[in-house]
């Protein structure tokens, strides 16, 4: 308890006295003294809430990260976290809010959310987040000196991708690696089995017992980008929104009556793994190493005071 008031202490008087140097983005130049705050789109009721970048830290580890995990993992997801608002900050000074409180930017989850999702553990597990974001306060990730888009995700299919392939611009730092640690993961691999009434129904085309199907681009790391089924083409994303896929690595079998949809991985692919990370922890590695090793040749550094 002691802890935490500690912590509410940090959260609401530092910001005050704080005077931070400017850092430069690839887009803006501005001074940190006055983005000390957060500004949150909460989607639920509208309404922009302000509160100290620390806390909002607090609240995106719980909301993103299992509070089960490493402590290593929960802090390489504290600094990547807070690197990522911090981007949003510079890009958005001119707009009423910083991010959205959904996978749109960052989950978030307040103290009221997480007391009625913890219950009896609130305590123990909030403790638990709050001494990983301390052990890194203020700590953000920056390549040639510039603030990076410190992009994360679930599962990797063992190996993470390169920004280009899944995003329009190629970036240095977001480079596919091996990430073997994912296999941990209950989402690494699943099977969904549909009827070939239904798969044909979502998918729009009209019944037949024939179906073709053709992969026509896959990135680097096995995700599919587009393929023709029955002489239709489709992305692989409006397979994923079609037939509710955690992933766009995904291989379809035809059976005499169903069909099989088999997935690998969670999310887009591209920056940190989060059970890649827990993997790492578990074997030893550092926050900073797990950093290090999802977002390549970078450096963290810390807002000075």
């Amino acid at each position: 308890m002691k802890k935490i008031l500690l912590f509410s202490f940090l959260l609401f008087i530092i910001p005050t006295l704080i005077i931070f140097y400017f850092f430069r983005t690839q887009e803006n130049v501005f001074h940190f003294s006055s983005h000390t705050t957060v500004r949150i789109l909460r989607t639920e009721t509208g309404k922009i809430d302000v509160i100290p970048l620390e806390e909002y830290v607090v609240g995106v580890v719980a909301g993103e990260m299992p509070v089960s995990f490493h402590k290593e993992a929960l802090k390489a997801q504290a600094v990547a976290s807070r690197t990522y608002v911090m981007y949003q900050i510079s890009k958005n000074q001119n707009k009423d809010y910083d991010v959205v409180d959904t996978v749109l930017n960052q989950v978030y989850l307040d103290s009221d959310t997480l007391k009625d999702r913890w219950k009896e553990k609130y305590d123990e597990y909030y403790q638990k987040i709050i001494d990983s974001v301390l052990e890194t306060a203020y700590e953000y990730i920056v390549y040639d000196d510039k603030i990076i888009q410190a992009l994360f995700f679930s599962t990797s299919t063992g190996y993470t991708e390169n920004s280009e392939e899944v995003f329009s611009s190629k970036l240095p730092y977001l480079r596919s690696v091996k990430s073997t640690w994912d296999s941990i993961s209950p989402a690494f691999e699943e099977v969904e089995t549909v009827s070939k009434t239904d798969f044909l129904q979502k998918l729009g085309l009209p019944f037949t017992d024939t179906i073709s199907i053709k992969i026509l681009e896959k990135t680097s790391a096995g995700r599919v980008n587009s393929i023709e089924i029955n002489d239709k083409k489709y992305t692989g994303s409006e397979i994923v929104a079609l037939f509710n896929l955690k992933s766009r690595c995904f291989t379809i079998t035809v059976g005499s009556d169903s069909i099989t949809l088999k997935t690998k991985g969670y999310g887009h692919g591209v920056g940190m793994s989060q059970y890649g990370a827990e993997g790492m922890a578990q074997e030893g590695y550092s926050y900073s190493d797990i950093i290090k090793y999802y977002y390549t040749g970078v450096d963290i550094k810390k807002i000075k005071t």
